[in-house]
């Protein structure tokens, strides 16, 4: 058994307390320096550790170690790029697929049509009743329509007749004829020589498109009739040495007019001859250039000429080309005289019965008086030539 002493006490309580026990620090002697050292500067420098004794625990880190990485690092994800903006026509395209490239054809197409409708002039009321007059005034108006294959043709919109009892107007009877036929019309193939030295005048011989040839005799017949009439030079127009007239072929660009033999139909349109009054009847229409011979009156004739369809035939021609050539209606000049050409003799040869048709809104109201003359038939514009 120990005894207890005063000394145990102080040893026990050093120990507690945790006196260090640790031998005491000894400086460690300092080397001399060596070639090529760095040159002291009398500034602190910790020593460099080792990997190994930097990560060591209870280890001081100093101000030149790296700090320690997280064993589970959180990685960023790189952000996508944000997608640039795509074209403007390719981004209408795929919000609205197709209707990107109609909408613009539409537009233009709208455009067109307005500007076209704008363009067109409007014709008058009293010409689109009376379309050139009765058998032709002239056809000063303007209008034509063209169709899908850019050919001129005549728009569907018949006037209401005017009844009016004007019995030498009545188309005789007769053989039959095509009444309607199909708005267009095509050369009959051929030309001619010019005939007289005045201002030239040339023209195409046409027969509308749809009409029975065995009605008229065929193509070339209704040519013969024409050129042969057109090219007498002592009782037609080249008379007098002012007009020269001349036939072109199809391949002629811009005859000064066209003799079209057309049916009653397409004569009835407003703007061919109208149909005014119920009598069938030809005429010259400027804004067509064409001279449109009623296929009814070249079949029947008319009742002031009786069964002279030759002749008539060449008073048609003559008459409505006369109107080509920049010539008006006139009356007759004297009771027994030959009719002048530009009377309206496929009515009658009477200045009272004329002047009736002339009063009609559109017809040349005041050019024939009602006076009594009564003429005789005629077909040419110099009758009775000088031998």
């Amino acid at each position: 058994m120990a005894l207890w002493h005063p000394g145990a006490v102080d040893r026990v309580k050093q120990d507690a307390r945790g006196e260090d026990r640790r031998a005491p620090h000894r400086a460690s002697p300092r080397r001399a320096p060596e070639p090529g050292d760095a040159p002291r500067t009398g500034q602190y420098r910790p020593a460099l550790r080792t990997g190994e004794d930097r990560y060591r625990p209870g280890g001081r880190r100093t101000s030149a170690e790296p700090l320690s990485a997280s064993w589970k690092p959180k990685v960023e994800t790189a952000r996508e790029k944000p997608e640039p903006p795509k074209a403007g026509i390719k981004k209408l395209t795929k919000t609205y697929g197709w209707r990107v490239y109609a909408l613009p054809i539409l537009v233009v197409l709208t455009v067109l049509v307005v500007v076209n409708t704008a363009n067109s002039p409007a014709q008058p009321i009293a010409e689109q009743a009376a379309g050139a007059g009765v058998e032709s005034a002239g056809g000063d108006s303007s209008g034509g329509a063209i169709d899908g294959n850019g050919e001129q043709a005549i728009p569907e919109n018949p006037a209401t007749p005017v009844d009016l009892n004007v019995p030498t107007a009545d188309l005789p009877e007769g053989s039959p004829f095509t009444q309607a036929g199909a708005g267009k019309w095509h050369v009959v193939p051929g030309s001619g020589p010019q005939v007289g030295t005045g201002r030239l005048y040339t023209y195409t011989i046409e027969v509308e498109d749809g009409i029975d040839p065995s009605s008229y005799a065929g193509d070339d017949a209704f040519a013969a009739a024409v050129e042969g009439t057109l090219s007498d030079p002592k009782k037609g127009w080249t008379w007098d040495g002012k007009i020269a007239l001349q036939r072109v072929d199809a391949n002629f660009p811009n005859p000064s007019f066209r003799v079209s033999l057309t049916t009653p139909e397409t004569t009835h349109r407003p703007d061919a001859c109208g149909f005014q009054i119920k009598f069938e009847a030809s005429c010259y229409r400027k804004s067509l250039g064409r001279v449109l011979i009623n296929l009814a009156r070249w079949v029947r004739g008319a009742k002031a000429f009786n069964a002279d369809m030759t002749g008539y035939r060449q008073y048609a021609i003559n008459h409505e080309v006369g109107h080509a050539l920049g010539n008006q209606h006139v009356g007759c000049g004297g009771n027994g005289q030959p009719a002048p050409v530009m009377m309206q003799q496929s009515f009658g040869v009477a200045d009272d019965y004329v002047s009736m048709l002339n009063d009609i809104p559109g017809g040349d109201k005041g050019k024939v008086a009602k006076d009594g003359r009564v003429c005789v038939p005629n077909a040419w514009p110099n009758p009775t030539p000088k031998q």
